[in-house]
């Protein structure tokens, strides 16, 4: 059976190869294979005339570096097939963020083995004098998410092998971190050749000399740079709740934030009407803190944490959307909100008693009314055609017209009831959410007549004393105004 030995080069010059790999490099009787031949040892082989055949190319042929490592792979299972033994020399460990490696071990066609290289990170520790058990993560440039780094721990990016991927690591490194901050480019750690060098981030791809040899290095963060993380406010939120916290905040239960909560959603609407984004981002804030300030609670009194309630919405999205982390095929909206209310039912384990159950009783009367003509309809009970609802309008209006000349208190509550009841079922035939558009009809008003007051004012007239043709006619100019 054939066999890839993979051998690695060390992170410095040939005098940190083993004796017994310099042997053998320097006595292989065939083409050595070379992931690239950007590395010292490489050109001291080739003067001793190892023959080295490289990859090189290939990152220049390929967009992503992933398409590139199975390219790599691919040919040297092919190449290993028309020999007995194949040497693949890689830079560093081959252990050590080497992909081709990984994806070399996880086949079972060919025979691997892997014979060993220095590690560079030892001299990267000494160099930059950092300890990793403080915290350290070892990240590859050419392939992370922004949502794996830890800026409180020290993060050493490898692969940084060109400008290109210093840019990218830059530029994901920017949307957190200031323009300023420190860090440091090390280059050839360990070697002869070693430079290590301080550089602004947003300097970080403008003045480095890059090599396969190359690593950056991140400093932790102090916690004031961290103020925009998910975990520091978890942590603010845990100390004001301490014993030594804040007393307003330690004696808040989930019953006492009820009205609190309820308030903060309206404004978040009202900051949306207004189209006004700083205060949407500022409002969207305050609702984050009551979800992360009850959340507290429930891990304070021992029945949930945040944790808790992160884990319930993600695995509730990823249930209730098969056609997107599945291969659940769906051909409209429709069917997904088929499905999404068939998931629903199973999720929840149990039949309600009625179609209407699961309506919020806190909501307020005409969302409710709203929902309730939603679920009814589901099941078929609502107006063949939307004629039939404004028919249904008119006779109510008839029937509080009949109410009001009875001058009966308890029968006008009614039927004007009915009349709203109709009003919500109407909205919702058109797709409008009847407590919004109220809610943007009561700020209208609010807007006008405040407008009103303003005008009355700079002529020095007070409003109680106002005619009603003053106040319509300053209505009228608010009205042209908007």
């Amino acid at each position: 059976m054939s066999k890839i030995e993979i051998i690695g080069l060390g992170a410095g010059d040939v005098n940190q190869l083993p004796f017994g790999i310099y042997k053998k490099l320097v006595h292989a009787e065939m083409v050595v294979y070379s992931r690239t031949l950007d590395h010292p040892v490489i050109e001291s082989l080739q003067d001793e005339g190892v023959r080295f055949e490289a990859f090189d190319h290939m990152y220049e042929e390929e967009e992503q570096f992933g398409a590139v490592y199975e390219r790599i792979t691919n040919a040297l299972l092919e190449q290993a097939k028309a020999v007995e033994t194949l040497i693949y020399t890689v830079p560093g460990h081959p252990m050590l963020a080497e992909k081709t490696v990984q994806l070399l071990l996880e086949q079972t066609e060919i025979e691997v083995e892997v014979m060993g290289g220095q590690s560079y990170l030892d001299d990267l520790f000494t160099s930059l004098k950092i300890d990793p058990i403080e915290g350290f993560q070892f990240v590859d440039g050419t392939s992370f998410t922004r949502s794996q780094l830890d800026y409180r721990h020290h993060i050493i990016f490898c692969q940084v092998y060109d400008r290109f991927v210093a840019s990218e690591v830059k530029l994901s490194l920017l949307e957190d971190l200031p323009p300023d901050y420190e860090v440091i480019i090390v280059e050839a750690a360990g070697s002869k050749q070693e430079s290590i060098t301080k550089v602004s981030l947003e300097e970080l791809d403008h003045t480095m000399e890059i090599s396969n040899l190359t690593s950056v290095y991140i400093p932790p963060a102090p916690d004031n740079l961290l103020h925009h993380t998910f975990d520091h406010l978890r942590e603010v939120m845990a100390t004001l709740r301490s014993p030594d916290g804040c007393p307003w905040d330690r004696k808040q239960t989930h019953e006492s934030l009820r009205e609190y909560s309820i308030e903060e959603v309206y404004e978040l609407v009202d900051a949306i009407d207004a189209g006004d984004d700083n205060n949407i981002i500022e409002e969207l804030g305050d609702i984050l803190m009551h979800v992360i300030l009850h959340s507290q609670i429930g891990e304070d009194d021992g029945y949930f944490t945040i944790d808790d309630v992160i884990r319930s919405v993600t695995d509730k999205m990823i249930y209730r959307h098969p056609h997107v982390f599945s291969n659940t095929k769906v051909d409209s909206v429709e069917d997904v909100n088929r499905n999404w209310e068939e998931l629903k039912k199973a999720e929840k384990g149990e039949e309600r008693e009625s179609v209407l159950d699961g309506i919020p009783k806190h909501l307020p009367s005409l969302a409710k009314a709203f929902k309730l003509q939603k679920k009814a309809a589901k099941v078929g009970f609502e107006w063949e055609d939307v004629s039939g609802v404004w028919e249904k309008l008119d006779e109510e209006l008839k029937e509080v017209q009949e109410a009001i000349e009875e001058n009966t208190l308890l029968e006008m509550e009614d039927e004007f009831g009915d009349v709203l009841f109709v009003l919500a079922n109407l909205a919702r035939y058109y797709k409008i959410n009847p407590e919004l558009a109220l809610n943007r009809a009561n700020n209208k008003f609010r807007s006008r007549f405040t407008y009103i007051e303003e005008q009355l004012t700079k002529k020095g007239i007070d409003i109680k004393q106002a005619s009603l043709e003053e106040m319509d006619a300053y209505w009228d100019e608010a009205k042209e105004r908007e």
